[in-house]
């Protein structure tokens, strides 16, 4: 397990939710001080609202309405954080278990469903304004690195970045895992921002297994030195602890922004669920290894700290009764999505019209029609 009360690694709360921050954590104090108890509140109520949905998902899919489900469990500090880092104008790329990104956002949790009962290519337009630069999922590992990339050289090629207008400029942040850490698009990615000084933050959540090969098979060194061998400033921190991975995620983002180049952003935290709904990960861990990061669950660790600022049980109670309600919401919701018809197949393979497409689109109309002739 990585020491993470390590000087070097950023750290503002302690696992029992009291302020310890380490001696790396000295210099972003000042933008945790400047949070509200407002700011602090909505942390904890979207982590828990979060974990309510992510179960009640989980068991849509067990149930046969989802194909597929790949939980956030445990890793909920890391995503909240970091989603309250970036300004309104930011782009964001996910992977494909940054739910409460995508939601903190402004993308319906529904539309994270749809994606995964098969209704839809993409879920979401990135385009629409309700959607805050929230850009889809991606289910291949590390491509969206380099979507990000290349969005990223676009902004500095345009000068969307770095003219000192905080309101203005533009920065990117991806979101990937160890294991993605692994691919060769991730290291592709990184030159190209480097090498061109894109605005971007590569945000890798180190929740310890690339489904069931552990860290410690895919790296022999701190992955937090992959984004330093390409002369990015690196920053290793506590995920499971929410106000590190905001104040470390906005400090970046600002320098990225403000046309300083790209960072990177380990945050070491755990993956308590499975890989998916289709992986059993009592195959390769152990439950002592599930104990010991249950005592630094993110969730509880916030708890704590309000409760020492004087948190009510009604706050705790109104954030319970909320989390309830949107889990509740998204399971009606899911039972009452339709079927798409056979057109969908066609919409959006191509930007513009392809005969390709209309070809099939005319053939699949005909095979369907010689049905109605034999029926006669």
């Amino acid at each position: 397990m990585i020491p993470l009360e390590a000087p070097d690694v950023v750290r503002v709360l302690a696992p029992d939710g009291t302020l310890a921050p380490t001696a790396a954590a000295e210099r972003y104090l000042p933008l945790v001080e400047a949070l509200t108890d407002a700011d602090l509140e909505g942390f904890y109520r979207d982590m828990a609202t979060v974990r309510a949905f992510d179960r009640e998902a989980t068991n849509l899919q067990r149930q046969g309405q989802l194909a597929l489900w790949p939980p956030s469990f445990g890793q909920e500090a890391a995503q909240v954080g970091s989603a309250y880092a970036a300004r309104r104008q930011d782009h964001l790329f996910p992977s494909y278990r940054e739910h409460i990104v995508c939601m903190i956002r402004g993308v319906d949790p529904v539309d994270i469903i749809r994606v995964m009962k098969g209704l839809t290519h993409g879920g979401w337009d990135p385009t629409d304004p309700k959607n805050g630069n929230t850009h889809i999922y991606t289910l291949v590992l590390g491509s969206q690195t380099l979507h990000a990339a290349g969005f990223g050289m676009g902004l500095a090629f345009d000068g969307r970045c770095g003219t000192g207008d905080p309101e203005r400029d533009e920065a990117v942040i991806v979101y990937y895992g160890d294991g993605a850490s692994s691919q060769g698009d991730v290291h592709e990615a990184m030159v190209f921002a480097a090498s061109y000084n894109a605005p971007q933050v590569f945000f890798l959540q180190n929740n310890q297994w690339a489904i069931s090969v552990p860290v410690s098979t895919q790296s022999k060194a701190p992955l937090v030195d992959r984004g330093r061998g390409y002369g990015m400033p690196s920053v290793q921190i506590d995920g499971n602890d929410v106000l590190a991975s905001f104040a470390v995620t906005r400090a970046s983002l600002d320098e990225a922004r403000g046309g300083a180049g790209p960072r990177a952003i380990e945050a070491v935290t755990y993956r308590r669920g499975a890989h998916t709904t289709s992986d059993d990960p009592t195959k390769y861990r152990t439950p002592e290894e599930e104990q010991a990061w249950a005592l630094r669950d993110p969730i509880e660790r916030m708890r704590a700290y309000l409760r020492g600022r004087g948190a009510s049980d009604a706050f705790f109670d109104g954030v319970e009764e909320h989390s309830r309600a949107v889990a509740e919401d998204a399971r009606v919701r899911t039972l009452e999505l339709g079927v798409p018809t056979h057109e969908a197949m066609f919409a959006h393979v191509y930007s513009e019209p392809h005969p390709l497409i209309d070809e099939q689109r005319r053939w699949l109309r005909d095979y369907e029609a010689s049905f109605e002739e034999a029926g006669r």
